[in-house]
């Protein structure tokens, strides 16, 4: 975990370097040297990220290279205020400009002075750190007690089990189905569901033994190894028919064992369980061992992740089984059967439990693991019961009987690649049962700096690769879709969430203040501030925040709260999320915040924006939604960095369709802020000709929202967005109800088109609207005439 913020550095040490920065003397040369000896450890930074948990040396090792990285990140940051207030001054008098000079020579001799600490601690790093391939070495203990409560999984009754049935059913009928063909069936879902266990019942199954004459379950996991599994199948495979495996299977390489394996299986029907598997490449290594021999053999794999599912049924005939949680009925029977050994709850303790089975989320394991700890405690002491219902964390924490859920949803996060740990980590930020908004969330990664950029795509849209890796490694769940099908919100279960909650503590990746009482660490670069700001006034930790967001905020007297928290330690910040704060009027402070580069008030009653602004020279998202902002201060077009600028109001109709009501009007030429990737929503009925030509410059547009068009404006709207080739959403508003929207002209529309949204009359459908093939939605209204559907696929959506 310590690899992202040395990456994040790297990237500003480089910047530093380049830039035409006058740097004291010998200075260059102590940014090269931290930037040339950050680069040697990144790499070991890499495996240790892997192995930190499993050796204490190392995670202390590791938490210094954070620390480092952080504080000279701030050191960086800070000289470049310094040297921002510095040229801000003005040069009209010789006193200015000697005034000017002394504060640029104390910045540079500040961070001179600063990095003089930093190289050293650099230093003593270097000469510290660990042969990686020791640290790795008390790995294996933990790997066999993993092995170890799979194992457990594999001795299960199907008396013990509750709601196994209907997938246990579903599956063997997949099984039966008279394809002649190879078939897979991949089973796939988040750590502790119980496919294994499900597994396990569908191939122990008499009518499937009967069916399937050659037999084998291989237990692949994550750190497989080729040639022990083949020899492992080779083996099961002669026991099926009898016979003992010849001595040189022992010795034989991968290749000659593929051979054999095919050669037992050619001529029978058979039936394959490949349980645990993580990776596309492990199915790759297995698969051509597995001969097509057309007497209706079947495949059965389980995996957390989807992308190894559908891999494996791209290639083959099959279909992917998703795992489901436990529904609410079965879940409380599998946890009474558990805590009360088959009885009733107690109807004292009935609250409390089903507090505590809510936190579980149907999820089978979990409600095990804490029925587990729950069967000893004392069932006439109440008090007992609800401290456990009020935190699940510590007792996670704490409890030996949690140890190996502990170790199964841990293992999902420890296998992520380095770049997506942070970004899972992040959503610890977010309330409890909180539906996160998943373009909110790619846009504060990128602002944190998560998201590393690759060529040809946009940070967006890797930030979406992400987000998209995460759901396929089922670590979070959809909560919402779109109205195209696309995610909308998402959520991590709550299980999952505290076990992420307790490796952020550990790691002082951020703080959360939800209550008064709670204890602060030593830093806090990362605040979440949960119902109220009493508990953050109160506290005496040394802040240097990067990142502030507050949630639920219902105290009247947090609007004058919020501004004061800028005083203290928030000099820094990259983001500022105030969405939902009592705020009726634009914080004063948030102007000075230079290294600023994502700032939300949404939902908030703030009504207008200062010329002072501009001083936000690196903002990237500016979030106004369903503020009272109708109108925007000229100086905003001086924001060339600007992603993503949302200003609009909306209210929901009575036939429950969205319909965004109030915009805001454009102070002035907007093509000069060519970064937009999202504009919605403006009102072109001033100026209207000039905006149309304008927004033709905007060629980074991903997302265009216009209100009260009026038709004299559609030759220019249609030019300019021919030349919107990576346009993904349109939506236009007519200026009345009976005005025409004139689009017709457009010969060659964006290609990349997904949603198309227009309100106002149409003499005919826009003969450019069927030759778009990555359309998945339209929206007509008031349109006044009868739609011909068979002129759109079937499949899209399309609604008048």
């Amino acid at each position: 975990m310590a690899e992202s913020p040395v990456l994040f550095l790297l990237d500003k040490l480089t910047s530093l370097l380049q830039e035409e920065v006058q740097l004291l003397k010998g200075v260059r040369t102590e940014v090269q040297f931290i930037k040339d000896e950050l680069e040697r450890l990144k790499a070991i930074l890499r495996m240790a990220d892997a192995l930190e948990d499993k050796d204490p040396e190392l995670k202390v090792w590791v938490k210094q290279v954070r620390d480092v990285a952080h504080d000279m990140e701030d050191a960086i940051d800070e000289f470049t205020i310094r040297l921002v207030n510095h040229r801000g001054h003005g040069h009209d008098s010789a006193l200015r400009r000697f005034a000017s000079s002394i504060q640029a020579l104390r910045a540079r001799h500040r961070i001179a002075s600063n990095l003089q600490e930093i190289k050293a601690r650099v230093e003593n790093i270097s000469k510290g750190r660990r042969s990686i391939t020791e640290a790795g070495s008390s790995s294996s203990h933990f790997h066999k007690s993993r092995l170890d409560s799979q194992g457990d999984a594999l001795l299960l009754e199907e008396a013990d089990l509750v709601g196994i049935e209907k997938p246990k059913k579903q599956l063997i009928d997949l099984l039966f189905q008279e394809e002649q063909g190879k078939v897979v069936i991949p089973i796939y879902g988040m750590g502790g569901l119980g496919k294994t266990t499900v597994a396990k019942q569908v191939y122990d199954d008499p009518k499937l033994k009967k069916r399937f004459k050659m037999h084998a379950w291989v237990t692949v996991s994550q750190s497989f190894k080729i040639k022990e599994l083949l020899r492992d199948l080779v083996q099961q495979l002669y026991k099926v028919i009898g016979k003992p495996a010849p001595a040189e299977v022992g010795t034989m390489k991968s290749d000659n064992l593929k051979e054999v394996v095919k050669s037992l299986l050619q001529q029978s029907r058979y039936l394959i369980v490949l349980d645990d598997i993580w990776r596309v490449n492990a199915w790759d290594a297995i698969k051509l061992a597995l001969p097509n021999n057309n007497y209706g053999s079947r495949i059965m794999l389980t995996t957390r992740n989807r992308e190894v599912a559908l891999s494996c049924c791209t290639e083959l005939q099959g279909k992917t089984y998703n795992l489901e949680f436990l529904p609410e009925h079965e879940a409380w029977s599998l946890f009474c059967k558990k805590t009360f050994q088959g009885n009733a709850c107690p109807p004292h303790l009935e609250e409390s439990c089903k507090t505590i089975l809510k936190r579980c989320g149907g999820l089978p394991l979990a409600i095990v693991a804490i029925s587990g700890a729950l069967a000893t405690k004392d069932k006439t002491n109440i008090e007992e019961w609800l401290v456990v219902s009020r935190s699940i964390a510590s007792e996670i924490e704490s409890s030996d009987r949690m140890e190996d859920m502990n170790k199964v949803l841990s293992l999902s996060f420890n296998e992520l690649p380095y770049y997506l740990k942070s970004c899972l980590l992040y959503l610890i930020i977010f309330p409890e049962f909180y539906a996160i908004e998943h373009m909110r969330l790619i846009r504060l990664w990128i602002a944190e700096g998560f998201v590393t950029g690759e060529e040809g795509r946009t940070l967006e849209e890797v930030a979406e690769s992400y987000l998209k890796e995460l759901l396929n490694r089922s670590l979070i769940q959809v909560v919402e879709k779109g109205s195209d099908g696309r995610m909308k919100t998402c959520r991590v279960h709550d299980f999952l969430r505290d076990i992420i909650n307790l490796k952020s503590k550990d790691q002082n990746f951020a703080t959360l203040a939800t209550d008064q009482d709670m204890i602060w660490p030593e830093r806090v670069r990362r605040l979440s501030v949960m119902n109220s700001l009493q508990n953050v006034q109160q506290n005496r930790t040394s802040f240097q925040l990067r990142s502030l967001l507050l949630f639920s905020l219902a105290d009247s007297h947090d609007d004058i709260s919020i501004s004061s928290l800028f005083s203290n330690g928030c000099r820094l910040l990259k983001v500022l999320d105030l969405q939902d704060a009592p705020l009726e009027s634009f914080p004063a402070e948030i102007v000075n915040l230079y290294h600023l580069k994502y700032l939300s008030l949404k939902n908030t009653k703030v009504k207008s924006i200062p010329a002072s602004i501009k001083k936000l020279q690196n903002l990237e998202t500016l979030d106004l939604k369903h503020s009272h902002v109708t109108e925007l201060p000229a100086e905003i077009l001086e924001l060339h960095r600007l992603r993503h600028l949302l200003v609009y109001r909306y209210e929901i109709e009575s036939y429950a369709h969205f319909f965004s009501r109030n915009g805001f009007k454009l102070p002035g030429p907007i093509g000069c802020m060519q970064s937009l990737q999202k504009l919605c929503f403006i009102e072109a009925d001033q100026g209207s000709q000039d905006l149309m030509v304008e927004l033709g410059k905007l060629t980074q547009l991903r997302r265009l929202g216009i209100r009260k068009l009026k038709k004299e404006d559609g030759a220019a709207l249609c030019s300019s967005i021919q030349k919107m080739t990576n346009l993904r959403s349109l939506s236009i508003t007519a200026i009345e109800e009976d005005e025409i929207i004139d689009i017709q002209n457009i010969v060659k529309p964006p290609p990349y088109l997904r949603q198309l949204y227009l309100c106002g009359r149409l003499g005919k459908l826009p003969e450019w609207i069927p030759s778009l093939h990555n359309l998945v939605r339209v929206y007509l209204k008031w349109s006044r005439f009868l739609l011909e559907r068979h002129c759109i696929s079937r499949q899209r959506n399309f609604q008048v």
